[in-house]
């Protein structure tokens, strides 16, 4: 009986040990603050292909994500979810935005807490964020917090906004409930949760409208009213702002030494993929990656009044060993088949269409920007475009000399396999036309000779400052060496034909210049970007400056504009087929560089101050006489210390003779 009891009074005391230390554990669960996050989901509601690690792998989709939210919220039921911005526009998705709001009304669905704008939610100007916004509000479903601190309605001397259709934006984002920040209630603390768009991000949406409020000051005035009024325990920024390398550039890195009382900053903008986070001081910089590669999650306990220490952070692949989810599934194919009704059939194209096969991958689009060099799929799409106008004006066809890609504007690449409308549009799916649909349209323009030359400086001298200048250009061949004086980087320049012939160009003659609606009106700002030095003046085929690029559109036969991304698709369908009754496919011509940019590395003294243009006469004029006048400064300094230093002359004194 007492060996009984004893062994039952140790049973007892594990059993207490056991459940003790379960109740801590849970306990101390319950202390920790769950967020998940993404950002940069710009419409990719399915997933897509993407050559890494040597071969093509399965990358992102809603439907999957849902799967792995879920999982997470099963482990923690009081997270947040949360979205850095730029949720639309990037994949046939957009071409809806305005009429059915599908990433809003999927991101409420998904069960997100809080999103923000990014410069993208601007895209379709002030008419379409609002006709988004109702969309969302009018479907009545669970929808998103939206909060932006720093977006501002202008209004003129009297108060009054100035444009009906702000004025339909301010009313629509008032109804739908777009404040500055939020409180969301988690395990007992309060979390103010707050949006910005930054400096950079903001310069990328000339057509929004709206103003953009410095977003430092902004995010002092709000950290001041979460911590003074609000009594937060937790600050969270969905901040639309970005890092780069260079910690002194990175805005966000900026924005958390200069608001050190934020703790925790999902960073979108820049794509960036962040193992682990930016500390900076208290505060953690988090980001998972572009179009929902990633759910990114980091869990976080209080150490001390205003103080968060983070216990884990994890990026959570989305790719094909996830299941989807079955109703994210059905509702992303209800807008897809909207896409098609609204938008496709007037084109004549169906979603999955299979336009072409590749044979080969093109590197991924992250990477490509990364080189300053020419690049195949800039020449494939700059060659498109001249195909595109071409058939479009067919017996009238005047020649294109010249057609132009602006880097930025390329928003995916191809893999190897069968390429789809839907993955043409998503390689140029930026912009919306005159006739308000999706995608930018091709505008004619033209510049003189000396302009042309004056483009491939553009590209040689501003992408270094700016990597989305970079310029991918059919119909010209050009040299430059990056270590020669910035705006004298280029060497040589000429017209490259389609056959290969190279012909000089004329400084004075007007050539024939095709470009996107967007790029077209950029190179009238390159003025600024090149601060004053540089200067190209897009004309039409008069010689007169042109002011309205929308009355440049180039239209098809049935008076349809022509869209960048419908030139890839039809030049894509053009190429001959690999065998009878297959598809076209790619030639391998587009697999190599054609010697349309060709960067010379040299760096002996001949080869980088040889050929100096009027900028760089003037600068070595400078830089001469400044030279001149140190080397004369300096010598009129030395001659005074001489002077002072100068032994004053000894005294001679006649004594009396001696004789």
């Amino acid at each position: 009986m007492k060996k009984f009891s004893a062994n039952f009074g140790v049973l007892i005391i594990l059993v207490l040990i056991v459940t003790g230390t379960s109740w801590l554990q849970a306990a101390e669960q319950n202390q920790l603050v769950t967020i998940l996050f993404t950002h940069d989901l710009h419409d990719n509601l399915l997933p897509f292909n993407l050559a890494a690690n040597g071969q093509i792998e399965s990358r992102g989709g809603y439907a999957r994500l849902q799967t792995v939210i879920n999982r997470q919220k099963a482990l923690d039921p009081q997270l947040m979810l949360l979205d850095g911005g730029d949720y639309s526009m990037g994949t046939l998705f957009q071409t809806i935005f305005a009429q059915q709001s599908p990433g809003l009304r999927l991101l409420g669905k998904m069960g997100y807490d809080v999103t923000t704008f990014g410069n993208h939610e601007f895209d379709f100007r002030p008419q379409g964020l609002a006709g988004s916004l109702n969309a969302a509000r009018s479907s009545q479903e669970r929808l998103p917090q939206i909060v932006s601190a720093n977006v501002t309605i202008p209004v003129n001397e009297e108060g009054k906004i100035v444009s009906s259709d702000l004025k339909d934006l301010k009313q629509a984002m008032d109804d739908y409930g777009v404040k500055p920040y939020t409180i969301l209630q988690r395990k007992g603390y309060k979390i103010g949760v707050f949006g910005l768009i930054g400096y950079e991000a903001a310069s990328n949406a000339p057509m929004a409208g709206v103003t953009f409020a410095d977003p430092l000051e902004q995010a002092r005035r709000i950290t001041d009213i979460l911590v003074q009024q609000e009594k937060v325990d937790m600050i969270v920024c969905l901040s639309h702002s970005g890092t780069v390398d260079d910690p002194d550039k990175s805005e966000d890195i900026v924005l958390a030494r200069k608001v050190p009382q934020i703790d925790v900053i999902i960073s979108g903008h820049t794509h960036s993929k962040l193992e682990q986070p930016i500390v900076v001081g208290d505060t953690y910089i988090c980001s998972a990656d572009e179009y929902g590669q990633n759910l990114g999650v980091i869990t976080l306990h209080k150490e001390s009044t205003g103080i968060w220490k983070k216990n884990s952070y994890r990026l959570f692949p989305i790719d094909d060993t996830i299941p989807a989810d079955e109703a994210v599934s059905a509702r992303i194919e209800a807008f897809k088949n909207l896409v098609q009704t609204s938008y496709l059939d007037d084109m004549g194209l169906t979603f999955d269409e299979r336009l072409a096969y590749i044979p080969f991958s093109y590197n991924d689009i992250s990477e490509i920007g990364t080189r300053h060099a020419e690049q195949p799929l800039g020449n494939l799409i700059s060659d498109a475009y001249i195909y595109a106008v071409q058939q479009a004006e067919a017996s009238s066809y005047e020649p294109v000399d010249v057609a132009v890609v602006p880097y930025g504007t390329i928003r995916s690449s191809f893999v190897q396999g069968d390429i789809t409308v839907a993955d043409a549009f998503n390689v140029s799916s930026l912009g919306i036309g005159k006739d308000k649909k999706s995608g930018y349209p091709l505008i004619s323009v033209y510049l003189t000779g000396k302009e042309l030359k004056t483009a491939c400086e553009v590209d040689a001298s501003i992408t270094p400052l700016m990597e989305p200048a970079q310029l991918y250009m059919s119909g010209l061949t050009y040299t430059f060496n990056p270590h020669r004086m910035i705006f004298n980087k280029v060497t040589d320049a000429a017209l490259l034909k389609a056959d290969g012939t190279r012909v000089e160009i004329d400084d004075n003659e007007l050539y024939r210049v095709v470009a996107g609606l967007y790029s077209a009106q950029m190179l009238s700002v390159v003025g600024d970007k090149s601060f004053g030095i540089l200067s190209l003046v897009p004309k039409t085929k008069a010689g007169v400056p042109i002011t309205d690029f929308e009355a440049q559109i180039i239209n098809t036969a049935d008076g349809g504009e022509i869209k960048e991304w419908a030139a890839i698709a039809r030049y894509l369908h053009s190429f001959a087929p690999a065998a009878s009754e297959g598809l076209p496919q790619v030639p391998v011509f587009y697999q190599q560089v054609q010697g349309r940019k060709i960067v010379d590395h040299e760096t002996s003294l001949k080869a980088v101050l040889s050929q100096p243009n009027r900028i760089a006469l003037v600068i070595y004029a400078v830089i001469v006489l400044l030279l001149l006048l140190f080397i004369l400064l300096v010598r009129i300094i030395v001659k005074q210390v001489q002077k002072i230093r100068r032994p004053r002359p000894t005294e001679v004194v006649n004594l009396p003779s001696q004789e």
